[in-house]
């Protein structure tokens, strides 16, 4: 019994040394690049949202508004906030960093990523910070100004896709007359 063992031993042993290089290394002729979104001197430079990224940014916007009311709703018990209450929520809202949103490229359409916005390619490299987060706040100060905040707040109080409504896709919305993109086709586990 021993000489088998120590022969099987031997030989797992030695066919096991090919075997590591072939599992440890990556597959050969596999490499995946991504680039940086090539920008514009607007998109770089200007203090505006440029108009092709401007309904991914009310989205976005939206988005936040809907998260910061609820939470502050969440600590009332879920009751309607008072009017000085939301005012604040909505200020803070639009005065926050912005700092996690930015723009990609996909299928060589500039996009603006972040939180709220459909979910992009793993495979992209997104620009942030720069000129993106003030133009956010921006964007968000312009609208509660326009809609007025008790509307917006009454839009909050019937759901996610009023908000959206009234913010974006309404007549003179960013939106407006666009179908809604789809999301990205998501990629596969062994993909990554």
């Amino acid at each position: 019994m021993r000489p088998a063992l120590a022969a099987w031993l031997v030989l797992g042993l030695l066919g096991g040394t090919g075997a590591q290089d072939k599992c440890g290394d990556p597959p050969p002729d596999q490499s995946h690049s991504a680039s940086a979104p090539q920008l514009s001197a607007e998109e770089r430079l200007s203090p505006h949202m440029p108009e092709s990224l401007r309904c991914d940014a009310c989205h976005a916007i939206a988005f936040q508004i809907e998260e910061q009311l609820r939470k502050a709703e969440g600590k009332v018990g879920k009751k309607a906030l008072k009017e000085s209450d939301y005012t604040e929520v909505l200020e803070r809202s639009c005065s926050q960093d912005w700092e996690s949103y930015g723009v990609l490229e996909l299928d060589g359409e500039k996009r603006l990523s972040g939180p709220g916005l459909p979910r992009q390619q793993p495979l992209s490299v997104m620009v942030s910070g720069g000129p993106w987060p003030s133009r956010l706040s921006k964007l968000c100060h312009g609208y509660v100004g326009e809609q007025g905040e008790a509307q917006i707040y009454g839009a909050h109080r019937r759901g996610p896709a009023a908000l959206r409504q009234l913010l974006c896709h309404g007549d003179k919305g960013p939106c407006a007359g666009r179908k809604d993109r789809p999301d990205p086709p998501k990629a596969l586990q062994n993909e990554l």
